[in-house]
């Protein structure tokens, strides 16, 4: 979290350096030290200003290299994007701790295999977090060989999105594709799901979108199968 985002939240709040650090539970001097980018903010005190402040969830703290798990349960999955604010997972009311939307989508990309209402979300959480960190998303999608993944949904993501007026959305999903395009992996991948045989594998080939053709993966997932694309 940068200095100046911690000093933009407390003035668009209208407070002083003194009612905020009330709030937080720091000494005025602390705050302004905090402000000034004199002091490091801790994941805790992350945690802290995004909910006082009422900061997007973007704002919570990432490592500098992810190098996320696989095999990871998809229940847990489920309950970090309800977490975050899924429309399909509102049933849910999971109680976990809320993560930064990057980490989650690196990931879930990160899996072999995904059960389809998670891999349907993970175009939501690109256009509803639009504003996630796009230098830490490419550098850890080209750490972890992720780039032809997220570069496909983000394109779901723009595809959708494009069917709305919001041009702020549509011109910052462009503007992710394209270093992602530029670092395009040629090897065929697979999309979240195990292939096991060769006639899938060909199966995939033939029906893939040309917007899975493009990012070399073996997918039928498409715009439309998304069911908030409507």
């Amino acid at each position: 979290m940068q200095s100046k985002t911690i000093k933009l939240a407390r003035n668009k709040r209208g407070w002083t350096e003194t009612e905020a650090a009330q709030r937080l539970g720091v000494s005025q001097s602390y705050l302004a030290m905090l402000e000034g980018g004199q002091r490091r903010v801790t994941p805790g005190l992350a945690r802290r200003l995004k909910t006082v402040y009422g900061l997007s969830p973007t704002s919570l703290p990432t490592p500098d290299l992810f190098h996320p798990p696989t095999g990871v349960n998809n229940e847990e999955f489920a309950k970090a994007v309800s977490a975050l604010g899924y429309p399909g997972f509102a049933y849910m009311k999971a109680r976990v701790r809320e993560r930064n939307p990057a980490e989650v989508l690196v990931e879930a990309l990160k899996q072999d295999s995904l059960e389809p209402r998670l891999v349907e979300a993970l175009p939501w959480l690109v256009m509803n977090y639009w504003d996630m960190d796009k230098g830490w998303l490419v550098r850890n999608a080209k750490v972890n060989d992720l780039q032809n993944r997220l570069g496909f949904v983000v394109t779901l993501a723009r595809r959708v999105s494009e069917r709305s007026d919001d041009e702020d959305r549509n011109r910052a999903l462009e503007e992710l594709e394209k270093p992602l395009e530029e670092s395009r992996l040629v090897r065929e991948d697979t999309f979240l799901k195990q292939v096991n045989t060769d006639v899938e594998r060909e199966w995939l080939r033939r029906n893939r979108s040309e917007e899975a053709k493009h990012w070399n993966l073996l997918t039928n997932w498409r715009p439309e199968h998304l069911q908030y694309a409507f």
